[in-house]
């Protein structure tokens, strides 16, 4: 069997572009700070380029403390985001057109997001790269890291919690449909659920009906 030929390296770029921009650009919040996404291959880098409205304390001067952290956060969302849309923009079943329109894919909901201020942020451009530590089919935890002038000299790190969106209903066989089971048949109780209810529907639309009519030809 002949290999499948790849995509042209063009094609592919293209593809993930979109729809990291899709995916950036469909939060109002991201366009307002200003925060950018570096990619290289599925590795994303934010960075946050300075304005003289994010400082927080203009006697040193520093970036305010919630800036730092709201890029923390969204640098740790998009990432997770990225993380779990990848097979789909792969794929191609992500539509970077419709995110831009407006149908975005569910993100992430933060849970908890603890940061670690370890220097005061300079008045220069911020970096920040995340590392999913865990992601489950319901729960992820995300380690991110922020630099400025330095990568080892970090001025801000934090960890959260993130709750992921529900995974994408598959169809549902006919029989199911037909019975009104909300979910696959695919585990053993929910089988033996199914054929029960099944039956006892059966039973009482052919079997009771069909015994009463002989007991009473008996009688």
């Amino acid at each position: 069997m002949a290999r499948k030929r790849p995509e042209p390296v063009e094609v592919v770029k293209a593809r993930r572009e979109n729809a990291l921009s899709a995916l950036v650009e469909a939060v109002p919040f991201i366009q307002f700070l200003g925060v950018e996404f570096d990619r290289r291959g599925d590795e994303l880098t934010g960075v946050l380029p300075f304005r003289d409205d994010l400082i927080g304390n203009p006697l040193l001067p520093a970036l305010h403390g919630g800036v730092v952290a709201s890029f923390l956060e969204i640098t740790s969302i998009v990432t997770l985001s990225w993380h779990y849309l990848w097979e789909d923009i792969e794929s191609g079943a992500f539509d970077p057109v419709k995110a831009a329109g407006g149908q975005l894919p569910r993100l992430p909901k933060t849970i908890d997001f603890t940061v670690d201020y370890l220097r005061s942020g300079l008045p220069r451009d911020g970096y920040a790269r995340a590392t999913v530590s865990r992601a489950g089919r319901r729960y992820a935890s995300v380690h991110v890291e922020a630099w400025q002038d330095h990568r080892h000299k970090l001025f801000a790190q934090a960890t959260g919690h993130f709750l992921m969106p529900p995974p994408t209903p598959r169809p549902q066989s006919p029989i199911a449909v037909c019975f009104g089971s909300p979910i696959p048949l695919c585990c053993p109780m929910r089988r033996y659920r199914f054929w029960a209810r099944w039956t006892r529907a059966w039973l009482a639309r052919w079997a009771q009906p069909l015994l009463s009519a002989l007991l009473g030809w008996a009688r």
